[in-house]
């Protein structure tokens, strides 16, 4: 799975890979529900990370994807952003925080993979921290990895709170692979249907 994702950040086809933050992440930040310390989770080409410490947030993006980080440290020095990037593994996380923001990184994971990556999360947060989460959701139109509602609620039981499930979008840019499952054509910027969680550390 690294290998993959890694050659889509260095060959840039990532269709997640939009050139701004998610809206719905922007709209989060704007709810100052956010707290410092924060990890980003999955940061990609730094997106969040970068607009999160341009407002003043102490935050961390960590990706599994060196040639993600590569880029995200040069997109952050083109901008004058000094934001803070390291090679990181989801089901390791180092460190303690307040809050963690998963953009698209959750629906990915199968169901073995999903349970240790919830349990590294949980370890990630301090009690009464929250996790923020962005996942695609199965009433979109196979975009990417997509979610039911069973599946969120099921995977954050045992020491976690589900404070809110909102429905909302996550924008991306359709690539070869879904141009004709969406009927769309290469390049096109689509909004899919998404859940938003927030839940809170027991």
């Amino acid at each position: 799975m690294r290998q993959r994702f890694d050659t889509a950040y260095e060959t840039h086809t990532a269709p997640w890979v939009i050139g701004e933050p998610q809206p719905a992440v922007v709209a989060l930040e704007r709810n100052a529900v956010l707290r410092s310390p924060m990890l980003d989770i999955g940061c990609g080409l730094g997106e969040h990370t970068i607009l999160l410490t341009r407002l003043g947030y102490d935050v961390l993006g960590i990706d599994f994807a060196p040639h993600a980080i590569e880029q995200a440290r040069a997109n952050a020095a083109a901008r004058g952003v000094d934001a803070r990037f390291q090679v990181g593994d989801a089901f390791t996380i180092d460190g303690v925080y307040d809050t963690i923001l998963d953009s698209a990184l959750f629906h990915i994971f199968d169901d073995t993979d999903r349970t240790r990556y919830v349990r590294a999360l949980h370890r990630a947060l301090v009690p009464g921290g929250r996790l923020h989460l962005l996942a695609l959701s199965d009433a979109g139109r196979g975009f990417g990895p997509q979610v039911s509602e069973k599946v969120l609620r099921t995977a954050f039981t045992d020491g976690w709170e589900l404070e809110s499930l909102d429905t909302t979008t996550y924008r991306g840019v359709v690539g070869e692979a879904h141009a004709p499952r969406l009927g769309l054509p290469v390049g096109t910027v689509v909004d899919e249907p998404a859940w938003l969680a927030r839940l809170r550390r027991l």
